[in-house]
């Protein structure tokens, strides 16, 4: 970093969602990188009390280090709208949307970009009978992570017997085979492919518990297919008005070529912690963990 004076940064981290563990582990990392980059850096548990203590630190920015609902889906970022603090990742609009996989698949249909069938539709009635031919996958229909997902195997017996911790409302989709891929964006560039590879489901576990998959960066793909992730990355990025940091996840049924590359979400805030994903992709172009912590910081914004 140069000599001239450093903005004062805020990383948020924990608050209230299924993922706060994640969360605080992610703003942790965070905080100590850009600590390292000479920052000056508080860290913030945030809960109902944000806007005052924010009031009393008075960052010059706010790093978004927080997971799931309340921090990932707009309500944080109108907070921090209303303070007139520059934060982080996407804007109001941009989470909102990307977070309600419903909404932002309608995003990605009317951008032309390959998503498969769902409905939305009550927990007692997923619970009752089939509501698409199996095999599909039922999850909260904005929430991250893997958190609350049942895969229904196509030899199934009857629908799935949901937690009593899923919404009222959740997600029905159809499966896709395939291989596991992720291509992060930073502001107007796609960086890489990553292929995830898992003895199984790519559950929570695998995400963020060591040796709970392996990631190969970049991926050993077509040329094709690389590409095709790629350009559908930066171009959900862009449709769903991001900013900063984004990644975008896939599944590719190999068989299939092109036509097997479905787009299945945007993540508007991945995560940062040593499991992830986006820093892994961020060092295959030469950028350090701190580097891309202190870029992310620079492009911070807000009124968008």
């Amino acid at each position: 970093m140069s000599s001239r004076t450093l903005p004062k940064v805020a990383v948020l981290m924990g608050g209230p969602s299924a993922e706060r563990e994640v969360s605080l582990v992610s703003g942790r990392e965070c905080a100590a990188a850009l600590r390292a980059e000479g920052f000056e850096v508080v860290e913030i548990d945030a809960d109902r009390d944000l806007a005052a203590r924010l009031g009393a630190v008075c960052p010059d920015v706010v790093f978004n280090a927080l997971h799931g609902r309340w921090g990932e889906d707009g309500c944080v970022q109108g907070l921090l709208e209303w303070l007139g603090v520059p934060y982080t990742h996407s804007g109001v609009l941009a989470s909102a949307l990307a977070m309600d996989k419903e909404r932002s698949k309608n995003v990605y249909r009317a951008a032309g970009l390959p998503v498969v069938d769902s409905v939305l539709a009550c927990k007692a009635e997923v619970a009752a009978r089939h509501l698409m031919a199996p095999p599909y996958v039922v999850k909260p229909y904005n929430e991250g992570s893997s958190v609350g997902v049942y895969l229904v195997h196509d030899v199934a017996n009857g629908p799935p017997q949901l937690d009593d911790q899923m919404p009222e409302v959740v997600m029905v989709e159809a499966f896709v085979p395939g291989r596991e891929l992720t291509a992060t964006v930073m502001g107007d560039r796609a960086l890489g492919v990553t292929d995830i590879l898992t003895d199984g489901w790519y559950d929570y576990d695998a995400k963020y518990k060591a040796g709970g998959s392996r990631h190969v960066c970049p991926a050993d793909l077509p040329e094709e297919i690389t590409a095709a992730c790629l350009d559908y990355a930066l171009r959900a990025h862009q449709a769903l008005g991001c900013r900063g940091v984004s990644r975008t996840d896939f599944r590719w049924d190999e068989a299939k070529g092109l036509d097997g590359l479905i787009l299945l979400e945007t993540n508007t805030q991945p995560g940062m912690t040593p499991t992830s994903l986006s820093p892994e992709q961020a060092a295959m172009i030469g950028m350090s963990f701190g580097q891309f912590c202190a870029w992310m910081v620079e492009d911070a914004s807000c009124n968008r």
